[in-house]
C-alpha cells in the first residue's frame, strides 16, 4: 500500500506501510526474524533501498540466573536493500537498561527474500 509517491524518469521515492520481505539474521549473540514494516524507499530498476521499522522476533538464550524468554518480540530500525528477490539488511535493535547494564543499540546483519517477487515458472 503506497501512501506517498514522487516519480522521476528512473527513480521512485515511496513511503510504504509494508513490503513482502522476510529476513533472518544475527544480532547481539542471537538471531532475529522480521518482516519489514513501514519504510521510506527509493527504487532504481530492480534494486530497492529502504529505511524503516522492523517488527521482529528475537531469539537469544539467556544464561543468567533469572532468565528472559528465548523468543521475544522487538521493534528495530534499519536499512534493507533488495535486488530482484534477494534482500540484505543492516538492522539496529535497542536493549533496555537493566540493574547491571546500561541500555545500548546493537547492529546486526540479515539475509532474506522478497516474497512478492518470487515467481513460479510454468
Amino acid at each position: 500500500m503506497n501512501v506517498f509517491s514522487l516519480k522521476s524518469q528512473t527513480e521512485k521515492v515511496k513511503l510504504t506501510l509494508y513490503e513482502g520481505i522476510a529476513v533472518a539474521g544475527y544480532v547481539d549473540q542471537g538471531a532475529f526474524l522480521n518482516f519489514t514494516g513501514p519504510n521510506i524507499s527509493i527504487a532504481v530498476r530492480k534494486t530497492k533501498i529502504m529505511l524503516g521499522m522492523l517488527p521482529s522476533l528475537r531469539f537469544k538464550q539467556d544464561l543468567s540466573a533469572i532468565k528472559n524468554a528465548f523468543v521475544t518480540p522487538n521493534l528495530g530500525a534499519g536499512l534493507t536493500v533488495t535486488y530482484k528477490f534477494l534482500a540484505l539488511q543492516v538492522p539496529m535493535y535497542y536493549n533496555a537498561k537493566t540493574s547491571s547494564k546500561n541500555g545500548s543499540w546493537h547492529i546486526g546483519v540479515g539475509v532474506g527474500l522478497k516474497l512478492n517477487d518470487l515467481k513460479r515458472k510454468n
